[in-house]
Protein backbone atom coordinates (compact mmCIF):
# COMPACT_ATOMS: atom_id res chain seq x y z
CA UNK A 1 0.00 0.00 0.00
CA UNK A 2 2.86 2.33 0.95
CA UNK A 3 4.35 2.08 -2.65
CA UNK A 4 0.85 2.53 -4.10
CA UNK A 5 0.14 5.33 -2.61
CA UNK A 6 3.88 6.86 -3.88
CA UNK A 7 3.40 6.11 -7.28
CA UNK A 8 -0.27 7.77 -7.12
CA UNK A 9 1.41 10.85 -5.42
CA UNK A 10 3.73 11.12 -8.11
CA UNK A 11 1.31 10.43 -10.96
CA UNK A 12 -1.23 12.78 -9.72
CA UNK A 13 2.06 15.60 -9.27
CA UNK A 14 2.94 15.18 -13.08
CA UNK A 15 -0.78 15.98 -13.87
CA UNK A 16 -1.12 18.74 -12.51
CA UNK A 17 2.53 19.97 -13.32
CA UNK A 18 0.92 19.44 -17.17
CA UNK A 19 -1.86 21.75 -16.23
CA UNK A 20 0.05 24.77 -14.73
CA UNK A 21 1.52 27.21 -17.36
CA UNK A 22 4.81 27.10 -16.95
CA UNK A 23 7.02 30.29 -18.00
CA UNK A 24 9.80 28.92 -20.93
CA UNK A 25 13.36 29.13 -19.43
CA UNK A 26 15.79 31.15 -21.36
CA UNK A 27 13.34 32.70 -23.74
CA UNK A 28 14.69 34.03 -26.90
CA UNK A 29 14.40 37.61 -27.49
CA UNK A 30 14.04 39.05 -31.04
CA UNK A 31 15.46 42.40 -31.86
CA UNK A 32 15.02 44.12 -34.91
CA UNK A 33 18.12 45.73 -35.71
CA UNK A 34 18.03 48.14 -38.52
CA UNK A 35 21.61 48.94 -40.59
CA UNK A 36 22.72 51.03 -44.40
CA UNK A 37 22.87 49.37 -47.57
CA UNK A 38 24.15 45.67 -47.59
CA UNK A 39 27.09 43.50 -45.70
CA UNK A 40 30.40 45.70 -45.64
CA UNK A 41 33.20 45.62 -43.18
CA UNK A 42 31.41 48.17 -40.63
CA UNK A 43 29.02 45.58 -39.52
CA UNK A 44 31.85 42.82 -38.62
CA UNK A 45 30.70 42.26 -35.08
CA UNK A 46 26.98 41.52 -35.78
CA UNK A 47 28.18 38.79 -38.53
CA UNK A 48 30.68 37.27 -35.87
CA UNK A 49 28.01 37.19 -33.07
CA UNK A 50 25.62 35.57 -35.45
CA UNK A 51 28.29 32.98 -36.37
CA UNK A 52 29.87 32.41 -33.08
CA UNK A 53 26.89 32.17 -31.39
CA UNK A 54 27.11 35.07 -28.76
CA UNK A 55 23.86 36.58 -29.97
CA UNK A 56 21.96 33.13 -29.32
CA UNK A 57 24.01 33.08 -25.82
CA UNK A 58 22.51 36.17 -24.29
CA UNK A 59 19.28 34.91 -25.92
CA UNK A 60 19.29 37.12 -28.39
CA UNK A 61 17.80 36.36 -31.90
CA UNK A 62 18.76 39.80 -34.15
CA UNK A 63 16.56 40.41 -36.97
CA UNK A 64 18.74 42.45 -39.52
CA UNK A 65 17.10 44.60 -41.85
CA UNK A 66 19.03 46.47 -44.75
CA UNK A 67 17.66 50.20 -45.35
CA UNK A 68 19.16 52.59 -48.37
CA UNK A 69 20.42 54.95 -46.33
CA UNK A 70 21.54 56.07 -43.15
CA UNK A 71 18.73 58.96 -42.76
CA UNK A 72 16.26 56.25 -43.58
CA UNK A 73 17.16 54.32 -41.08
CA UNK A 74 17.01 56.55 -38.84
CA UNK A 75 13.15 57.75 -40.03
CA UNK A 76 12.22 53.68 -39.53
CA UNK A 77 13.93 53.92 -35.62
CA UNK A 78 11.90 56.77 -34.80
CA UNK A 79 8.89 55.67 -35.95
CA UNK A 80 9.13 52.24 -34.02
CA UNK A 81 9.60 50.05 -37.14
CA UNK A 82 13.39 49.46 -36.23
CA UNK A 83 14.53 48.64 -32.46
CA UNK A 84 18.48 49.40 -32.50
CA UNK A 85 20.26 50.52 -35.36
CA UNK A 86 23.86 49.44 -36.11
CA UNK A 87 27.12 50.95 -38.29
CA UNK A 88 24.35 53.69 -38.16
CA UNK A 89 26.43 57.48 -39.22
CA UNK A 90 26.37 59.32 -35.87
CA UNK A 91 25.38 62.23 -37.62
CA UNK A 92 21.80 61.41 -38.74
CA UNK A 93 20.72 60.09 -34.92
CA UNK A 94 21.89 63.42 -33.60
CA UNK A 95 20.22 65.71 -35.99
CA UNK A 96 17.02 63.72 -35.26
CA UNK A 97 17.28 63.68 -31.42
CA UNK A 98 17.85 67.48 -31.88
CA UNK A 99 15.11 67.77 -33.41
CA UNK A 100 13.06 65.93 -30.55
CA UNK A 101 13.30 62.57 -31.82
CA UNK A 102 12.41 59.79 -28.97
CA UNK A 103 16.43 57.85 -30.19
CA UNK A 104 19.67 57.84 -28.24
CA UNK A 105 23.04 56.64 -28.45
CA UNK A 106 24.16 53.49 -26.68
CA UNK A 107 27.73 53.44 -27.66
CA UNK A 108 30.06 54.23 -30.16
CA UNK A 109 31.42 51.18 -32.58
CA UNK A 110 33.41 52.85 -35.57
CA UNK A 111 35.72 55.15 -33.68
CA UNK A 112 37.27 57.25 -36.63
CA UNK A 113 35.87 57.02 -40.42
CA UNK A 114 37.45 53.93 -42.34
CA UNK A 115 36.44 55.47 -45.93
CA UNK A 116 38.94 55.54 -48.94
CA UNK A 117 38.67 58.45 -51.73
CA UNK A 118 38.67 56.33 -54.99
CA UNK A 119 38.81 57.32 -58.08
CA UNK A 120 39.05 56.93 -61.79
CA UNK A 121 42.44 55.45 -63.14
CA UNK A 122 43.48 59.08 -64.68
CA UNK A 123 42.80 60.64 -61.59
CA UNK A 124 45.92 60.70 -59.38
CA UNK A 125 45.61 62.82 -56.74
CA UNK A 126 42.72 64.84 -54.84
CA UNK A 127 43.32 68.11 -56.18
CA UNK A 128 42.72 66.64 -59.70
CA UNK A 129 38.74 66.55 -58.72
CA UNK A 130 38.73 69.84 -59.49
CA UNK A 131 35.24 70.02 -61.95
CA UNK A 132 34.65 66.35 -61.52
CA UNK A 133 32.04 64.32 -60.20
CA UNK A 134 32.11 62.73 -56.46
CA UNK A 135 29.61 60.22 -55.00
CA UNK A 136 28.89 60.32 -51.05
CA UNK A 137 26.12 58.93 -49.19
CA UNK A 138 24.42 62.26 -48.95
CA UNK A 139 23.24 66.16 -48.92
CA UNK A 140 24.16 65.68 -45.15
CA UNK A 141 25.08 62.69 -44.91
CA UNK A 142 28.33 62.19 -42.70
CA UNK A 143 30.41 61.36 -46.01
CA UNK A 144 29.93 64.98 -47.20
CA UNK A 145 31.74 66.26 -44.47
CA UNK A 146 34.31 63.64 -44.53
CA UNK A 147 35.27 64.03 -48.96
CA UNK A 148 35.00 68.21 -47.87
CA UNK A 149 37.56 67.86 -44.95
CA UNK A 150 40.07 65.69 -47.90
CA UNK A 151 39.76 67.87 -50.23
CA UNK A 152 40.05 71.58 -48.77
CA UNK A 153 43.84 71.02 -47.71
CA UNK A 154 44.43 70.79 -51.83
CA UNK A 155 43.04 74.17 -52.64
CA UNK A 156 39.37 72.91 -53.13
CA UNK A 157 36.67 74.42 -52.24
CA UNK A 158 32.36 73.25 -52.29
CA UNK A 159 31.56 74.69 -55.90
CA UNK A 160 34.71 73.14 -57.18
CA UNK A 161 33.56 70.05 -57.44
CA UNK A 162 30.16 68.25 -57.86
CA UNK A 163 28.64 65.60 -55.55
CA UNK A 164 25.95 63.14 -56.50
CA UNK A 165 24.36 60.75 -53.54
CA UNK A 166 24.17 57.41 -53.43
CA UNK A 167 23.46 55.99 -49.75
CA UNK A 168 25.63 52.45 -49.33
CA UNK A 169 29.26 51.90 -50.41
CA UNK A 170 28.16 49.30 -52.57
CA UNK A 171 25.57 51.79 -54.72
CA UNK A 172 28.79 54.63 -54.82
CA UNK A 173 31.49 51.09 -56.15
CA UNK A 174 29.17 50.56 -58.66
CA UNK A 175 28.47 53.78 -59.78
CA UNK A 176 32.75 54.56 -59.99
CA UNK A 177 32.78 50.96 -61.87
CA UNK A 178 30.01 52.10 -64.46
CA UNK A 179 31.54 55.22 -65.30
CA UNK A 180 28.70 57.66 -63.77
CA UNK A 181 31.04 59.24 -61.32
CA UNK A 182 34.73 60.13 -61.60
CA UNK A 183 35.12 59.35 -57.64
CA UNK A 184 33.49 57.91 -54.61
CA UNK A 185 34.22 57.47 -50.75
CA UNK A 186 34.17 53.42 -50.14
CA UNK A 187 34.77 51.37 -47.53
CA UNK A 188 36.09 48.40 -47.31
CA UNK A 189 36.21 45.59 -48.90
CA UNK A 190 34.85 47.55 -51.53
CA UNK A 191 37.22 49.73 -51.92
CA UNK A 192 39.88 47.16 -52.33
CA UNK A 193 37.88 45.61 -54.63
CA UNK A 194 37.68 48.97 -57.30
CA UNK A 195 41.10 49.26 -56.51
CA UNK A 196 41.93 45.84 -57.75
CA UNK A 197 40.26 46.47 -60.90
CA UNK A 198 42.94 49.52 -61.74
CA UNK A 199 41.23 52.64 -59.70
CA UNK A 200 43.48 54.91 -57.77
CA UNK A 201 43.59 55.35 -53.96
CA UNK A 202 43.49 59.05 -53.33
CA UNK A 203 43.37 58.72 -49.52
CA UNK A 204 42.07 58.07 -46.36
CA UNK A 205 39.32 60.12 -44.30
CA UNK A 206 41.00 58.88 -40.91
CA UNK A 207 43.92 60.90 -41.87
CA UNK A 208 41.82 63.74 -42.26
CA UNK A 209 39.61 64.18 -39.84
CA UNK A 210 41.09 61.43 -36.90
CA UNK A 211 38.93 62.66 -34.14
CA UNK A 212 35.18 62.64 -35.15
CA UNK A 213 33.63 59.26 -34.70
CA UNK A 214 31.94 57.41 -37.96
CA UNK A 215 29.11 55.13 -36.64
CA UNK A 216 27.32 53.97 -33.57
CA UNK A 217 24.77 51.88 -32.38
CA UNK A 218 21.68 53.92 -31.39
CA UNK A 219 17.66 53.17 -30.40
CA UNK A 220 14.12 53.74 -29.74
CA UNK A 221 14.08 55.36 -26.31
CA UNK A 222 10.48 53.96 -26.09
CA UNK A 223 11.69 49.90 -26.89
CA UNK A 224 14.80 50.54 -25.07
CA UNK A 225 12.99 51.63 -21.84
CA UNK A 226 10.89 48.33 -22.09
CA UNK A 227 13.32 46.25 -22.56
CA UNK A 228 16.87 47.52 -21.01
CA UNK A 229 18.07 44.10 -20.38
CA UNK A 230 17.76 42.94 -23.60
CA UNK A 231 19.58 45.84 -24.59
CA UNK A 232 21.88 45.07 -21.88
CA UNK A 233 22.69 41.84 -23.38
CA UNK A 234 22.27 43.34 -27.20
CA UNK A 235 25.69 45.27 -26.24
CA UNK A 236 27.23 42.15 -24.36
CA UNK A 237 27.24 39.84 -27.69
CA UNK A 238 28.15 42.96 -29.43
CA UNK A 239 31.37 43.66 -27.17
CA UNK A 240 32.31 40.07 -26.72
CA UNK A 241 32.18 40.08 -31.14
CA UNK A 242 34.83 43.06 -31.03
CA UNK A 243 37.08 40.82 -28.56
CA UNK A 244 37.02 37.89 -30.89
CA UNK A 245 37.91 39.89 -33.98
CA UNK A 246 40.95 41.72 -32.73
CA UNK A 247 42.38 38.46 -31.44
CA UNK A 248 45.37 37.66 -33.98
CA UNK A 249 43.95 34.11 -33.99
CA UNK A 250 41.26 34.37 -35.65
CA UNK A 251 42.08 36.42 -38.60
CA UNK A 252 41.17 33.01 -41.18
CA UNK A 253 37.74 32.85 -39.28
CA UNK A 254 36.72 36.15 -38.97
CA UNK A 255 37.89 37.10 -42.88
CA UNK A 256 35.35 33.70 -43.59
CA UNK A 257 32.71 35.18 -41.43
CA UNK A 258 32.56 38.46 -43.82
CA UNK A 259 33.76 36.70 -47.26
CA UNK A 260 30.58 34.20 -46.57
CA UNK A 261 27.84 37.21 -45.82
CA UNK A 262 29.71 39.52 -48.16
CA UNK A 263 30.50 37.83 -51.44
CA UNK A 264 33.71 39.59 -51.97
CA UNK A 265 36.49 38.31 -52.67
CA UNK A 266 39.02 36.75 -49.99
CA UNK A 267 42.02 38.76 -50.51
CA UNK A 268 39.57 42.07 -50.20
CA UNK A 269 38.59 40.97 -47.12
CA UNK A 270 41.80 40.13 -45.71
CA UNK A 271 42.92 43.38 -46.57
CA UNK A 272 40.02 44.88 -44.85
CA UNK A 273 40.90 42.96 -41.75
CA UNK A 274 44.13 44.38 -41.59
CA UNK A 275 43.03 47.81 -42.21
CA UNK A 276 40.25 47.63 -39.20
CA UNK A 277 42.26 46.19 -37.19
CA UNK A 278 45.76 48.20 -38.00
CA UNK A 279 43.77 51.25 -37.75
CA UNK A 280 41.62 50.36 -33.99
CA UNK A 281 38.71 51.32 -36.03
CA UNK A 282 36.11 49.64 -33.74
CA UNK A 283 35.70 50.53 -30.49
CA UNK A 284 36.73 48.46 -27.38
CA UNK A 285 35.49 50.10 -24.72
CA UNK A 286 31.66 50.27 -25.22
CA UNK A 287 31.77 53.87 -24.12
CA UNK A 288 31.24 57.58 -26.11
CA UNK A 289 34.07 59.05 -25.92
CA UNK A 290 33.55 63.28 -24.47
CA UNK A 291 36.37 64.17 -26.81
CA UNK A 292 35.23 62.51 -29.97
CA UNK A 293 31.70 63.41 -29.16
CA UNK A 294 32.51 67.17 -29.22
CA UNK A 295 34.32 67.05 -32.01
CA UNK A 296 31.63 65.82 -34.27
CA UNK A 297 29.04 67.99 -32.52
CA UNK A 298 31.51 71.40 -33.32
CA UNK A 299 31.80 70.41 -36.74
CA UNK A 300 27.72 70.12 -37.16
CA UNK A 301 27.80 73.45 -35.90
CA UNK A 302 29.87 74.58 -38.23
CA UNK A 303 28.05 73.12 -40.92
CA UNK A 304 25.03 74.65 -39.37
CA UNK A 305 23.17 71.86 -38.55
CA UNK A 306 22.93 72.23 -35.11
CA UNK A 307 22.72 75.44 -33.34
CA UNK A 308 24.69 74.87 -30.43
CA UNK A 309 26.92 71.96 -29.33
CA UNK A 310 25.11 71.83 -26.05
CA UNK A 311 25.04 69.53 -22.87
CA UNK A 312 26.07 66.14 -25.24
CA UNK A 313 24.23 63.87 -22.71
CA UNK A 314 20.97 64.84 -24.27
CA UNK A 315 22.15 62.30 -27.03
CA UNK A 316 23.22 59.54 -25.11
CA UNK A 317 20.44 56.87 -23.06
CA UNK A 318 20.87 56.78 -19.56
CA UNK A 319 21.71 54.25 -17.39
CA UNK A 320 23.04 52.20 -20.16
CA UNK A 321 25.61 54.94 -22.28
CA UNK A 322 28.77 55.62 -20.72
CA UNK A 323 30.96 58.64 -21.09
CA UNK A 324 34.71 58.59 -21.41
CA UNK A 325 37.23 61.18 -21.63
Amino acid sequence: MRTMRTLGRAALGLVVATLIPVAPVGAVDTVTIGTVGSPSANLWPVFIGLDKGFFAAENVKPDLIYVPASAAVIQQLAAGSLDVTMSTGLVDPIRAVDQGAALALARFEVQAPPYAMTAKPNIKSLKDLKGKVISVGGAKDITRTYAERMLAPHGLKPGDYDFVYAGATTARAQALLGGAVDAALLLPPSNFQVQAAGYNDLGLTVEYAPELPFSGTAVNKAWAGRNQDVLRRVLAAQAKSIEYFYDDHNRADVVRILVAVSGQKAEDVEKSYDFFRKNNFFDRTGKISRARMNALLDALVGLGDLPARGNIERFLLPGVAQLSD
